[in-house]
């Protein structure tokens, strides 16, 4: 199969980033883009963000999950441990985010350090979540091979009776972390590719050089 995609354009045509205009400390500008991206109409899901890890086999691997926090010293998702994607990090804690809000021409990407948060706000988070959601995350071994989907849904139905009027503890297996930015590019599009980008790199006294980046 071969198909032609030349001919695919979008003249980016929204807000200039200049740098006189933003902060000297990327998280306001983040919770500022933010912000504006989960108030923008026909925008769902604004904390979806890509992570992207160097696996066990080399390879980069890149996936999308939910922000569920922002600290000022980082960026808070959950998933599994012993994921592909856990395995991955503790490894190599060296990871990629990346945010894409196409209706705002705009994207930031995050390069930092992934390390696990303190087990009690892992609780806590799982402790909010739907009780669905809580048995899903003990039914199923992420990453791991299953031989059928009627496999995967029978263990959520037994774990659906056997948990039956009781507590869903986390288990110790699944909870969040924190990419702590090691630099924030801001991207903004503009026509004619000439796209502004605006990049902060943390100093060794927690400070931020901003440099502008050509398109």
């Amino acid at each position: 199969m071969e198909k032609d995609l030349s001919h695919y354009r979008k003249s980016y045509e929204r807000n200039p980033l200049i740098r006189d205009d933003v902060p000297e400390n990327p998280m306001e500008l983040f919770q500022k883009w933010f912000h504006e991206a989960d108030d923008f109409d026909g925008l769902e899901e604004a904390n979806a963000m890509s992570v992207s890890t160097i696996g066990l086999d080399g390879y980069p691997k890149t996936r999308i999950v939910l922000l569920k926090k922002i600290t000022w010293e980082g960026f808070i998702f959950f998933t599994n441990y012993n994921s592909e994607k856990g395995k991955a990090i503790k490894a190599n804690p060296n990871v990629c985010l990346n945010f894409f809000w196409h209706s705002l021409e705009r994207q930031i990407i995050i390069k930092g350090q992934a390390e696990k948060i303190a087990p009690n706000l892992s609780d806590g988070y799982f402790e909010s979540r739907p009780d669905g959601s809580k048995l899903g995350a003990i039914a199923s071994d992420q990453s791991e091979e299953i031989h059928s989907r009627e496999a995967l849904d029978a263990k959520l139905k037994e774990l659906e009776e056997s948990y039956k009027d009781k507590e869903i503890l986390r288990p110790d297996y699944w909870g969040g972390y924190i990419v702590r930015p090691k630099s924030i590019e801001f991207w903004q599009g503009r026509p004619n590719r000439m796209h502004d980008r605006i990049l902060y790199s943390l100093q060794k006294d927690y400070s931020w050089k901003l440099t502008r980046l050509q398109p």
